[in-house]
C-alpha cells in the first residue's frame, strides 16, 4: 500500500472519528487515568476535585513543617541534653511559657487546617443551581442509573475478563456494558441510594466518593470541565463480587449528550410481524349437482 493511500486512509479515519458523536465512539480520551509509578493524585477535572487537590497540597506543607519542627526538638533533646553533654540536669519541673506554647501551637495548627477543610466540605455538599439530576442506585453487584429530567434509566453491569478488548483501550475490571453519559460544563446534582447493602460510588477525577445507603438518599454535585472517559469503582466492601462493580462515565459536549438522550428515548424497533397464518386446507369439492330430469 502506498504512503499516499495510507495518509488518505488515516485522514478519513480521523475525520470519521471526530465527526461521530462522542458517546458513539468506541475509544475516547482518558484525561485522568492512573499510570505505572504514578505518585500524585489523578488529574482533577471538576472544581471540587481541584479544591481537594489544593487542600491536599496545603496539608502536605503543613504536616511537613510539623514533622520538621518535631524532628528539630528531638535532635535538640538527643544532643543537647544527653548524659555526656549535660551531666547535671536541672531540677525545675514546670515552665508556664513552655506549657502555654505547647498547648497553643497545636490548637493554632488545627484551626489553620480546619478553616479550609470546612470551606471545602460545604462547597462539595450540594449545588443550588443544578441543571440536571443523576440518581445512582447500588445493587449487588451492579449500578442502576436514572436521569429524572430526561426519563432515561438503565443498568450497568461489569464486563468479564473474556469480554475485554484491549485493542479498543478497554481495561480489565473497569469496563461496563453501559456507560454513564454526562454533558460537559453542567452543574449536575447526584443522588445516591442502594437496594441491599452499603455501596460507594467513586470517581477520583471528579472528587466524588459518597455512600449509597439503603433507605436513604445522599446528595452531592459535580461539574466536569473536560470531555473524556473516566473510570471508578465501588469503594465500600459490599459482598463477594465487590470488585466487579466498575464505573465508566463518558463526558461529552452538550450537543452529543442531547443526541444520546434522544437515542435512549427512541422507541425500540417493533418486532417483526408474525407470519400470516397458513391458508386453510382446501375443502373437499362438492359433488356436482344432479342433472335436471326431463319429463
Amino acid at each position: 500500500m502506498s504512503r499516499l493511500t495510507l495518509a488518505i486512509s488515516a485522514a478519513v479515519s480521523s475525520f470519521l472519528f471526530l465527526t461521530l458523536p462522542a458517546w458513539a465512539q468506541e475509544q475516547m480520551p482518558q484525561p485522568s487515568f492512573p499510570h505505572p509509578w504514578q505518585i500524585g493524585l489523578q488529574n482533577p477535572v471538576t472544581p471540587v476535585a481541584v479544591m481537594m487537590h489544593n487542600f491536599h497540597t496545603f496539608l502536605v506543607w503543613v504536616i511537613s513543617a510539623i514533622s520538621i519542627f518535631v524532628l528539630i526538638l528531638l535532635l535538640i533533646v538527643i544532643f543537647r541534653f544527653n548524659e555526656k553533654a549535660n551531666p547535671v540536669p536541672a531540677k525545675w519541673s514546670h515552665n508556664t511559657l513552655l506549657e502555654v506554647l505547647w498547648t497553643a501551637i497545636p490548637v493554632l495548627a488545627l484551626v489553620i487546617i480546619a478553616v479550609p477543610s470546612y470551606r471545602l466540605l460545604y462547597y462539595m455538599d450540594r449545588t443550588t443551581e443544578a441543571e440536571m439530576t443523576l440518581k445512582i442506585t447500588g445493587n449487588q453487584w451492579y449500578w442502576s442509573y436514572e436521569y429524572p429530567d430526561s426519563e432515561v434509566s438503565f443498568d450497568a453491569l461489569a464486563l468479564m475478563a473474556e469480554e475485554i478488548d484491549l485493542t479498543k483501550g478497554q481495561h480489565r475490571l473497569l469496563e461496563t456494558d453501559e456507560h454513564v453519559v454526562l454533558p460537559v460544563d453542567t452543574n449536575i446534582r447526584i443522588l445516591f441510594t442502594a437496594t441491599d447493602v452499603i455501596h460507594a460510588w467513586t470517581i477520583p477525577a471528579f472528587g466524588v466518593k459518597l455512600d449509597n445507603m439503603p433507605g436513604r438518599i445522599n446528595e452531592t454535585w459535580t461539574r466536569v470541565t473536560q470531555t473524556g472517559r473516566y473510570y471508578g469503582q465501588c469503594s465500600e466492601l459490599c459482598g463477594v463480587d465487590h470488585s466487579n462493580m466498575p464505573i465508566v462515565v463518558d463526558v461529552v459536549t452538550k450537543d452529543a449528550y442531547a443526541q444520546w438522550v434522544a437515542a435512549k428515548k427512541a422507541p425500540a424497533p417493533a418486532a417483526e410481524a408474525a407470519p400470516a397464518e397458513a391458508p386453510a386446507a382446501d375443502a373437499p369439492a362438492e359433488a356436482p349437482a344432479a342433472a335436471p330430469t326431463v319429463n
